[in-house]
């Protein structure tokens, strides 16, 4: 018989009304995965923008952490059903990061170290709505939660905050990225159920 990580399972309903429908509390924080689990030292770490012009900005771990950082607290939910509520992150927002990009485009596609893509309207990226997190709970990131940087857009479905992020690479459409490819919807709202095409 096979075995599943607690993530996937059903569990009963909550009616608390800050949970999106057809999902559930959780206390735990489920480690879902599509692979195995990039281990990047900082010193080898990096993240670049790349604009339709070819144009690359990058930030070694030292250029993040000099960026001013934010204290985020934020609900999250996962596809596969669980919400946490009043999850404390800390990160640089996208906005800081985006200050010197010049682009006419409005998707991007999020880069991972081990090979994990998501696509993203750069609308649900700017504006205090995304973040590069490094800390979890006061604490650096886990690499099993995504560490040492993830991206964090906590008003989506989880798998559009990518772990292990290295990249953004802006694009004329909206391609799917690996969720996306494989049913998953394109946008991922919890709020509409955008779970699957």
């Amino acid at each position: 018989m096979a075995e599943f990580s607690r993530g996937f399972g059903g569990r009963r309903r909550d009616t608390d009304v800050r949970l999106p429908p057809g999902q559930y509390l959780t206390e735990d924080f489920p480690v879902l995965s599509a692979g195995p689990t990039p281990r990047i030292p900082t010193d080898e770490w990096a993240f670049s923008i790349t604009t339709e012009t070819g144009e690359r900005l990058t930030w070694s771990w030292a250029e993040l952490m000099a960026l001013p950082a934010e204290q985020v607290t934020t609900d999250i939910h996962c596809v596969t059903r669980w919400s946490k509520l009043g999850t404390s992150w800390r990160g640089v927002s996208l906005d800081v990061l985006f200050a010197d990009v010049e682009t006419s485009l409005d998707f991007a596609m999020v880069h991972s170290y081990g090979g994990y893509t998501t696509n993203v309207a750069l609308e649900d990226l700017l504006d205090e709505r995304s973040w590069v997190a490094f800390e979890f709970d006061g604490e650096p990131l886990d690499p099993e939660h995504g560490g040492p940087a993830r991206l964090l857009v906590p008003h989506l479905y989880f798998w559009k905050s990518a772990k292990w992020v290295r990249g953004i690479e802006l694009q004329e459409r909206d391609d799917p990225g690996f969720w996306e490819q494989n049913g998953y919807h394109l946008h991922g709202d919890p709020w509409t159920e955008e779970r699957y095409w």
